[in-house]
């Protein structure tokens, strides 16, 4: 393989860049809100537990709503122009929640953010700007900007929070939203054309089997159960910290700050193993059971601040562990050719389980008491727990990509039958209109010498 195609061009650095500003910039929009709203709720007109949790979890139901129609319209109207409308939507549903002293304004305002959900259309963008062979640590990458918004979120909404308040946390949302408009129009480069991309795209005849595979399912479900236990926490989070364990709202920041710290740090060394040593379902089920642990000591901590300290720092190891090591299941469990379809569904499992834990955390709360939601959570955990008992441990296959050039559904047939035949190759799909085959392969044995004489492009 040439050496050169190992290398970002100038333009696929300048993607990578602009893109992930603008990725990370928008979540960061979201997030910041999570850890003081529940403290700010109580000061709303009409504000209970229950519409606070739907408040901090709407946006999710919006996302999940809205990902998948904007990816499509963006292959109509364009990229760019379906990001910024997008962020222009999100803007004015942070100006909404800025200008709302009722909390029925602020979950409108809530899920007016949501509707802009553009991630899709990132993810788009970022393929249409990058080659095959890049494509891969380009999305890791904007997949990081998503990790790492969230941790500076817990740590700057506080922050700001001191300073300007919930409604300048929403008002620095819109204008940081404008500002990711003009990077969009400024900095982002522009493809010549859209392309259809079976790994990055969704592929809408394709939804079916994808949401019918077992395999997947549990991973959706596992991205659902992880972001409703941990936004449910943030529904009592802020104001046991407060209420309970005597911590002053302006020093909260710091308490993050030191926990995510030091998860990321524990997180990292069974990460690394279960990735070289293919052993991501133990790593995976260990995060789970660890995540159960920690909500069931949140659930006893008190009034103690170190043990509810203690426990805080379970739950992010857990939760920056399941995080970390979940896209990378489920991109590699996704059929070939179907990597975009299956993420899709996987991204709005993500979003609805925001909702889901903010909607649910309100009701319980306001039912039965802070103890009863991370007691559930702890439940749903142990019962995630025994559904991930039946994962396969993910293949070592690889991923393959050919450019085989236009092909009708008759050909692509028979091609696909072929390029099944060569050895070491498990699993290929054709999308005619991408005129790309998607390949699984075992590296150890690929005949790719043979599988090269099908690709229309020079070897």
């Amino acid at each position: 393989m040439n050496s050169d195609n190992n290398r970002m061009t100038s333009v696929e650095r300048r993607a990578t860049v602009s893109l992930g500003l603008i990725y990370g910039v928008r979540m960061m929009g979201l997030f910041m809100v999570l850890p003081v709203f529940a403290l700010y709720a109580g000061k709303l007109d009409g504000g209970t537990p229950v519409l606070m949790g739907l408040a901090i979890g709407v946006y999710g139901l919006t996302q999940a709503l809205f990902q998948i129609p904007l990816g499509m319209l963006s292959d109509r109207i364009g990229r760019k122009p379906a990001i910024v409308g997008g962020l222009l939507i999100f803007a004015a549903g942070s100006v909404l929640a800025a200008m709302s002293d009722s909390i029925h304004w602020v979950i409108a305002g809530r899920a007016l953010q949501g509707s802009g959900a553009v991630a899709a259309t990132v993810m788009a963008l970022a393929a249409d700007l990058s080659r095959d062979e890049q494509r891969t640590k380009i999305m890791a990458t904007l997949g990081f900007c998503i990790g790492l918004s969230f941790a500076l979120s817990l740590v700057v909404g506080p922050l700001l929070q001191q300073w300007i308040g919930v409604p300048g946390i929403f008002w620095a949302t819109a204008v940081l939203s404008l500002l990711a408009i003009l990077l969009v129009l400024s900095a982002v480069p522009t493809p010549p054309f859209l392309r259809a991309k079976g790994d990055t795209g969704v592929v809408t005849s394709a939804l079916g089997r994808v949401v019918k595979d077992s395999h997947l399912l549990r991973l959706d479900l596992s991205i659902f159960v992880l972001h409703m236990v941990m936004t449910s926490n943030f529904t009592v989070i802020p104001s046991q910290l407060q209420d309970t364990a005597g911590l002053s709202a302006q020093w909260h920041w710091l308490l993050y700050l030191v926990v995510l710290l030091v998860s990321f740090a524990f997180m990292l060394p069974p990460l690394i193993y279960g990735e070289r040593r293919h052993r991501m379902k133990p790593v995976l089920i260990g995060a789970i059971l660890l995540l159960a642990t920690a909500e069931l000591c949140l659930a006893v901590s008190g009034s103690v601040l170190v043990v509810m300290g203690v426990s805080m720092l379970l739950l992010f190891t857990a939760f920056n562990l399941a995080e970390s090591a979940l896209p990378s299941l489920a991109s590699k469990a996704s059929p070939a050719g179907l990597r975009g379809t299956a993420m899709g569904v996987y991204s709005s499992s993500q979003f609805m389980g925001v909702f889901t834990g903010g909607a649910l955390g309100g009701v319980v709360l306001n039912a039965a008491g802070p103890q009863a939601v991370f007691i559930g959570g702890g439940v749903a955990s142990l019962l995630w727990a025994l559904v991930m008992l039946g994962m396969e441990n993910p293949s070592g296959l690889s991923r393959y990509l050919l450019n085989v050039g236009p092909l009708n559904a008759e050909h692509a047939r028979t091609m696909t039958d072929r390029l099944t035949s060569v050895q070491g190759v498990k699993e290929a799909v054709i999308i005619p209109e991408d005129g790309t085959a998607y390949l699984k392969v075992d590296r150890k044995l690929l005949d790719e010498k043979t599988l090269r004489e099908f690709s229309i492009s020079p070897a």
